[in-house]
């Protein structure tokens, strides 16, 4: 895997670098700013970016949809040092496949750069079913949520979780958004009639 670098700060790119070719893993490139990293990415065609939110010119949110916009559809793991809810969710929204805090660990790293792999083939997959990025995108956060669902309730790995909504949309001939959707409201309706007695009626 060859990983492009983006990160204004030297000691902490070298730092990523040398954990980068300790986990066997190569590095494609290094950017210091966010127009850097538009450009280096569509030259450089990565594996992979690991990309520090907070850079000069453009952040790291607008590098990222300007990469997705050309059509580099790369796994990318966002690295900020400060934990930001809203950021996550902007991040999430715009592609970004997993998410680390400073300072980053040998471990961390490694985790989150299968992750950001794993997450990447089954957002192509989602793509399959959706022409439109934007609708892949929203597709996306319904999977995630569903997923997160079958992880805790269901005791699934994340890899069996997406593959459940997978199966279950082909056998059934609907979207895995549908399929994603009705998982969620099945915990919608059990939590409000675990709480109530009974499901409240929406109109």
């Amino acid at each position: 895997m060859k990983v492009l670098i983006v990160e204004d700060d030297p000691v902490i790119a070298l730092g990523l670098e040398q954990k980068l070719a300790e986990l066997g893993y190569g590095v494609a490139g290094r950017a210091s700013t966010g127009t850097q990293a538009v450009e280096r990415a569509l030259e450089l065609r990565p594996d992979a970016i690991l990309l520090d939110l907070v850079i000069p010119e453009i952040d790291g949110l607008e590098a990222a949809r300007r990469i997705s916009a050309a059509g580099v559809h790369v796994p990318v793991v966002a690295i900020t040092a400060h934990e930001d809810p809203q950021l996550v969710d902007q991040a999430i929204a715009l592609g970004v496949a997993a998410y680390l805090m400073k300072p980053v660990s040998r471990a961390q790293l490694r985790s989150a750069l299968e992750l950001a792999v794993s997450r990447q083939r089954e957002f192509e997959a989602l793509q399959a079913e959706n022409a439109d990025l934007r609708e892949a995108l929203q597709t996306r956060k319904l999977v995630e949520r569903a997923k997160g669902i079958l992880m805790d309730k269901g005791k699934m790995s994340e890899g069996d979780a997406f593959a459940s909504i997978q199966q279950r949309a082909r056998r059934s001939g609907r979207t895995m958004a549908d399929v994603s959707a009705e998982v969620i409201r099945a915990v919608e309706v059990l939590t409000e009639t675990l709480q109530t007695g009974a499901p409240k009626h929406r109109a």
